[in-house]
């Protein structure tokens, strides 16, 4: 980056950036214009189904050279049901922040072979690595390695083919990619948290309220301008508050919570109900176990069940971070997290998603297929 922006966050606020945020409508169109160079995958008639996605399209990938991995992994393919073809074991250094490109496309040949053609989505079983050179570990297994999701500077990157696009059910079959979600834990004890809270949240169509914070960070508060859309679109069917202040304390009805600072305070104080969402727009968010800035683990650590933060200086555009109306809009009409948080973000490679990827707190609507999609045990088996 030049010199003048390669502190980015870390130690001074955004500096100003002249890309606005762009309808989602010319979004879309810019998107189909810069889609993937593959093609859709032969299906079988179950899996290209209208149906929800669910157990049966996950696939789990643990990094069997770490021990805490593989307990995280066996923890969620326990809770989810996951079949055990879906479970997919990697070796690499644990607990490095960063794999390089060489690794990772080794990793990554190993991954494609030993995934089922059925699965669409994958729960990465770690915490780190977070990064693979100048991507996200989660745009990486996504897309692959490519530079149009980097940037240096300023800079615009490419966008992602799932951004909108509610209409793509299955996305290995009718996009070639697979969107993936860490499992992110530093222990034991978090990630049976973690997990928890995304299995009792399904199908409970929980009340709570969507606060959203307008800050008086006025570089890292960009999203605040698009807060009236989320309001708008979320009509009387969910509460949203938008509060003019640097911190929520003391809120006992959390679902969602979006900010822009280096360093929320308070969150610990509030309730999360199970499936909430949270993420605070900053540069380094993503760096989960080592970031200067708060690490978008603290979310999940304070009751969030989801959460997501870039891992590289993204400058200030809304389009690398969520969209709070399209996650909320996609996730209480019955999508699981992955797929919403996926949909919400423009310019997903600098970015890093984390939480229980098939967490599902409104039931599946009815133009889906019926019935628990969850792939949980039941309740008073848990």
């Amino acid at each position: 980056m030049p010199a003048e922006s390669s502190r980015g966050l870390q130690s001074s606020p955004f500096r100003r950036c002249q890309l606005t945020l762009l309808s989602p409508l010319v979004l879309l169109a810019l998107t189909a214009s810069q889609a993937l160079p593959r093609g859709p995958r032969p299906t079988s008639v179950e899996t290209f189904s209208h149906g929800p996605l669910d157990h049966r399209h996950l696939a789990i990938i643990i990094n069997a050279a770490d021990p805490l991995s593989e307990t995280i992994g066996r923890a969620y393919q326990s809770a989810r049901l996951i079949p055990p073809d879906q479970v997919i074991r990697v070796r690499f250094p644990p607990r490095t922040t960063a794999l390089s490109p060489t690794e990772f496309r080794r990793i990554k040949r190993t991954v494609d072979s030993l995934t089922p053609g059925h699965v669409q989505v994958y729960a990465l079983a770690w915490a780190a690595p977070y990064r693979v050179g100048c991507q996200s570990i989660t745009s990486a297994f996504t897309f692959g390695l490519h530079p149009r999701f980097c940037a240096v500077g300023c800079r615009a990157t490419a966008l992602s083919p799932l951004f909108a696009r509610g209409d793509v059910r299955r996305p290995w079959d009718q996009l070639g990619i697979r969107p993936s979600m860490l499992l992110a834990a530093t222990s034991l004890e978090m990630a049976k948290r973690l997990i928890q809270q995304g299995v009792a949240s399904d199908g409970t169509a929980p009340p709570g309220t969507a606060y959203l914070l307008s800050t008086r960070d006025a570089k890292r508060n960009t999203r605040a301008s698009g807060y009236g859309r989320v309001a708008a679109a979320m009509g009387s069917r969910f509460r949203v508050r938008v509060v003019a202040a640097d911190a929520l304390v003391g809120a006992q009805d959390v679902m969602a919570y979006f900010t822009g600072l280096a360093f929320p305070a308070g969150i610990r104080t509030n309730r999360y109900r199970p499936g909430a969402v949270a993420d605070h727009l900053t540069s380094l968010g993503g760096q989960l176990t080592d970031s200067p800035q708060m690490s978008a683990l603290r979310w999940l650590e304070a009751g969030a069940t989801g959460s997501y933060g870039t891992v590289v200086e993204p400058c200030n555009f809304p389009t690398k971070f969520s969209d709070p109306a399209l996650l909320l809009a996609y996730y209480r009409g019955g999508d699981t997290l992955i797929e919403s948080y996926w949909r919400s973000v423009a310019m997903p490679g600098q970015g890093v998603f984390i939480g229980e990827p098939l967490a599902r707190p409104w039931p599946v609507r009815e133009d889906l297929m019926p019935g628990d999609a969850s792939g949980a045990r039941p309740r008073h088996a848990r």
